[in-house]
This record gives C-alpha cells, sequence and structure tokens, in this order.
C-alpha cells in the first residue's frame, strides 16, 4: 500500500475508532463505518518506483498514439512538442547542462512510476481519471516511444514495466548540502591577513600590447590601399604606399556558372505530401510569411545547409553538422525523416519518423515546392 493510502486510512481509523473510546457515560455518537475495500482500493492509486501500487494491465504504442490524438495532443503538441504554454513532453535529449535546459519525460523524469501514476490520476487535463488501467499503459507506451526510449512495436504492461530504465535515472542524488555546504559557510568570516599580497609583477607594456606611436586604420568605405594614418605625415612612415601605375585595380569579373536548373517536384506528390504535412505544422511553418515555431521555418530547406535558419536555436549536433557542412539534400532529407534521432544523434526533433518511403517522396516535394 503506498504511504498516501498508509496515511489515510490511519486517519479513517481513528475517526471510526474515537467515539468507542469515551468510557465516561458510555454514551456513543454512531458516526462513521469501516471503510470498504473498494472505497480504499479507489483511493489507493498511487505507484512507487518498484512497481508497487500498478495495476493489472497492458498497453502498446500505437494504441497509445491514438488515445495521444484524442486526449493529449492539444495540449501537448503531436508528438510531444508541447502547445502553447503547456509542457513539453519529449525530445530535450543531453539539455541538462545548457543554459535553459529543456525538462521532459525522456531527459530529465527518473522513475517511468511517476509517469504512470501523474498520467493515471491527473490526466487529462480538465477530466481526470476517465483512463482505464490499459489506456493509461498505452498512453505511456506512446511517450516512451516519442522520446526513443522503446520501438514502435513496444506494449508495456505490469509485468515488464520495471525493466525499463529512463535515461535520467542515475540522475538524482540524495540532497547533502547540509553537510557538503553549509560548513562551507557557517564559519567566523576572515576579515584580515585572509591571503598572501597582491604584487603586479608586469605591464601591458611589457608585453608589447599597448600600441605606441602612430595607428593605421583602415576605412571599409574607401578604395583598396587607402588609409588613415593617425599622426603620420602624407607619405612619412605610417602611409600607405601608392598603388603601382601598371597595376590593375580590379581583377576581371568572370561571369558566374549558370547553376543547373532543377527540375520541377512531381505534382500529385506534392498534393500528396500536402496531406501528409498535417504531421509537421504542429512544430514547423512554410511558405509565404512562414516564421520559426517549436522548429525552424522549411521554406527552402531543400538544398540549404543544416542549422542555417536565422533566429532558431538549434541543437548542438545540428549546429555541428551544418559547420560541418550537411546540405538538406533530397537524399539527406529522407535517410533524416526515416529516423530522426537514429540520423542524428541528440536531435531535439521529436518526431517519429516516417517508416514509408514513398511518404517521405511525397513530403520532399510539398517541400521543394516552397524554394525561399
Amino acid at each position: 500500500m503506498s504511504k498516501s493510502a498508509r496515511n489515510l486510512l490511519a486517519a479513517t481509523a481513528i475517526t471510526l475508532v474515537l467515539p468507542a473510546a469515551l468510557p465516561a457515560s458510555g454514551q456513543t455518537y454512531n458516526l462513521g463505518r469501516a471503510a470498504l475495500p473498494e472505497e480504499i482500493a479507489a483511493w489507493d492509486v498511487a505507484v512507487e518506483p518498484d512497481g508497487t501500487g500498478l495495476p493489472v494491465g497492458s498497453g502498446d504504442v500505437f494504441t497509445g498514439e491514438d488515445l495521444w490524438v484524442e486526449n493529449c495532443a492539444m495540449c501537448h503538441g503531436d508528438f510531444g512538442e508541447g502547445a502553447g504554454a503547456y509542457p513539453v513532453i519529449a525530445g530535450g535529449e543531453g539539455t541538462l547542462r545548457d543554459r535553459r535546459p529543456v525538462k521532459t519525460v525522456g531527459s530529465y523524469w527518473p522513475y517511468l512510476s511517476t509517469v504512470f501514476d501523474y498520467v493515471h490520476r491527473s490526466m487529462p487535463f480538465g477530466n481526470a481519471q476517465i483512463l482505464s488501467a490499459d489506456d493509461t499503459y498505452s498512453l505511456v507506451a506512446y511517450i516512451l516511444y516519442s522520446n526513443g526510449i522503446v520501438e514502435d512495436d513496444f506494449e508495456l504492461s505490469n509485468e515488464n514495466f520495471t525493466e525499463v530504465v529512463m535515461p535520467n535515472a542515475d540522475g538524482f542524488y540524495v540532497d547533502d548540502r547540509d553537510e557538503a555546504e553549509v560548513p562551507m559557510f557557517t564559519h567566523e568570516a576572515c576579515m584580515t591577513d585572509c591571503g598572501p599580497a597582491v604584487h603586479i609583477t608586469r605591464r601591458a607594456t611589457d608585453l608589447q600590447s599597448t600600441p605606441e606611436g602612430a595607428v593605421t586604420v583602415f576605412a571599409p568605405d574607401r578604395p583598396s590601399g587607402v588609409a588613415d594614418n593617425a599622426g603620420a605625415p602624407e607619405g612619412g612612415e605610417g602611409a600607405a604606399p601608392a598603388a603601382s601605375p601598371s597595376a590593375p585595380t580590379e581583377a576581371p569579373v568572370q561571369e558566374a556558372a549558370a547553376e543547373p536548373e532543377t527540375a520541377a517536384p512531381d505534382p500529385a506528390l506534392v498534393a500528396q505530401g500536402e496531406g501528409l504535412w498535417r504531421q509537421c505544422r504542429s512544430c514547423h511553418q512554410i511558405g509565404e510569411g512562414a516564421r520559426n515555431a517549436t522548429g525552424p521555418m522549411l521554406t527552402g530547406v531543400v538544398g540549404r545547409h543544416a542549422g542555417a535558419v536565422e533566429g532558431f536555436r538549434y541543437s548542438n549536433p545540428m549546429q555541428e553538422a551544418g559547420a560541418g557542412g550537411l546540405v538538406w539534400t533530397p537524399e539527406e532529407l529522407d535517410a533524416f525523416l526515416a529516423d530522426p534521432r537514429g540520423y542524428m544523434r541528440g536531435t531535439r526533433m521529436s518526431f517519429r519518423g516516417l517508416g514509408d518511403a514513398g511518404d517521405r517522396a511525397a513530403i520532399i516535394a510539398y517541400l521543394q515546392a516552397h524554394p525561399e
């Protein structure tokens, strides 16, 4: 029995026994009765890290996806990316040491029991405890899948529940500040002779880091070779050398080679991709007036360097890939969309991927139909 249920039962027992413990006149007030097992079970819904309190049941990822769309997506997004001010549920892997960590079930929560207990007890928001045990197992399985912890064929049950190890299971420790930190700040403060005296041993001029004499400042809006030389007489030390009369003033400009024309995407594929775009629009915008949202805007993404949209905060792996020369060609996009987390470990994209090659081709055609 969970701790909360034991406390409730103890309080109930005191209430029930107290009237019988009045021996003065033998009077009783006929208040209260013993709680029924069904009533205790209705209150005893807490689930503890070792699995204590788990109801019998099971649920798979695909069932959980349908339940998620019906009950959770309006607040937490289709893929757990968060909507409006509601929390992000998936992603955030490797961000806990960042200035702004993304705390999700996958990146932060240490115990799966917390997920099950919270969903079963408190969700959906405003309509809590409408989910059966099997529904909750299915939703938790989908949340695990959205965070890349299990595969899409996974089924969660009370029998294999404790076998799931959360990524941040070892990220918490007992608060030891009383022993580790408090003694550092409770001793008598030092006020005099607290350390060795400070002496200046070298100056900037000794290191030749302080300029002396004339300073040459190049003006970017002047012709090449012309400079403002502070304090230097014309033709004197620091003056820019005159350009040779025979030297060409400009290198001949070569006409840029025409880029090969790219074939227009198949209109049928574009139309199919537009229908599939609903899976992407909760995070991304595309077309005229598109802006960054949960994900970067994707107008002109085909042929663009990875991590190149101005103003969007990319994950470190995506920034490194872009700096390393990754360009989103149709082939690279196909590989990424098939399995985003497998393609780029540590990406913040919570989308599970498109397993169907035809669907990926349609989405890519739709992206190609929206160049910059």
